[in-house]
């Protein structure tokens, strides 16, 4: 099919419709630069807006309005928008121009989404969790490791729209590195999807790698000669943490491999064959995070072990004392009777032999109690 057909599909309206509904929205919002996001008629929440024709950037379509009618007029090229945080006032004009789902719209706007690919006619919606790695000086049972946020992205013939909610992920770095590689940005909106998909793998596995270290020194501090004393809140904090790096990585494998084998419209064979790659390393984060969650289960099982076997330790040492001090108490409880008729009460060497028996029985028990290990 021909990319004018594919646009009619697309638009609902056929070319000329298409181009109609955008200059009457253009007539309806003053033209003014997005690349100035401060100054957007959109609102804020706009980073950049950008027209690529055969993978190279077109640098006089910065106006969102003029860029989708010189696409979809030459039948040619993409627009690539990015938003940061929008509200629905500000998304509304643009749901209206590339006729995005009501429901995919709510999902980008109110974020806090699992990861997930849905189909809504011919636009693809993809939501995608970021992570950060939060560097920090030492590890505490408070301590923020890990970060989230989202991107949602909706693919079209002819546009991009990503909608990123969180501190971090920006996508400036990955535009520019798609803008150096032309060939590979030529292949459409679905190779923008490609690289934001990889994007987002790839700062999974780097925060794994992050993770294992802070994972190590708490094994390292568990199994050292005092690791009875160590903190148990850091291991439920780091328990925490990962599951919510968790949560971030394991529901985007069932949505990946749609990706790569459910023929979609908006993605070429071509580029499926890429995200079979990014699915091989989102593979690869799941297993080192449930490593990592069964590795963190047997450490705080054996800190367990050894805060019991401590606490034996101190009631051995506890019952050894008790019954060193025993004998000069039994032996001080039966003279202090005061009873007139008692065996040496009025010998002269009477208190230094009875000193002398309690210190010797207390000393063979010490050593006795030495020898054994419970002292």
């Amino acid at each position: 099919m021909t990319m004018a057909g594919n646009l009619r599909k697309v638009t609902g309206l056929g070319r000329a419709g298409g181009l109609r509904r955008v200059a009457r929205l253009a007539r309806r919002l003053p033209r003014v630069d997005l690349n100035h996001h401060a100054r957007s008629p959109l609102g804020s929440s706009v980073v950049n807006c950008v027209t690529y024709e055969d993978g190279v950037r077109v640098p006089e379509c910065a106006d969102l309005f003029s860029a989708v009618e010189r696409v979809r007029k030459k039948g040619e090229g993409f627009v690539w928008l990015g938003l940061h945080e929008p509200t629905d006032s500000e998304f509304a004009g643009i749901a209206e121009l590339f006729h995005l789902h009501p429901l995919a719209v709510e999902d980008a706007v109110e974020a806090h989404q699992r990861p997930k690919v849905e189909r809504y006619g011919e636009t693809l919606f993809a939501v995608f969790k970021t992570v950060c790695y939060v560097e920090h000086e030492k590890l505490t049972a408070t301590s923020e490791v890990v970060d989230t946020g989202e991107i949602m992205v909706f693919v079209g013939e002819d546009f991009v729209i990503t909608v990123r909610h969180g501190r971090h992920g920006s996508l400036g770095p990955l535009r520019e590195e798609l803008e150096a590689t032309p060939r590979q940005l030529a292949k459409g909106p679905a190779a923008v999807l490609h690289a934001i998909a990889d994007h987002v793998v790839d700062d999974y596995l780097s925060v794994t790698d992050s993770v294992q270290a802070d994972i190590d020194q708490v094994e390292a501090d568990v199994f050292a000669e005092n690791g009875a004393r160590a903190d148990p809140g850091r291991i439920y904090q780091m328990k925490r943490e990962l599951l919510e790096l968790k949560r971030a990585v394991v529901p985007l494998a069932r949505p990946m491999e749609e990706l790569t084998t459910r023929p979609i419209r908006v993605i070429a064979p071509e580029i499926q064959t890429y995200f079979r790659d990014v699915l091989d390393h989102l593979m690869r984060a799941k297993e080192q995070i449930a490593a990592f969650d069964e590795l963190l289960n047997s450490i705080l099982q054996a800190h367990l072990a050894q805060v019991t076997v401590a606490q034996n330790e101190d009631m051995r040492k506890i019952t050894a004392w008790a019954a060193v001090i025993a004998v000069p108490t039994m032996v001080c409880g039966v003279y202090g009777m005061n009873f007139d008729h008692m065996p040496e009460l009025h010998w002269r060497f009477g208190y230094p032999l009875v000193i002398g028996v309690i210190s010797v029985a207390c000393l063979v028990l010490y050593r006795g109690f030495r020898r054994n290990g419970w002292l």
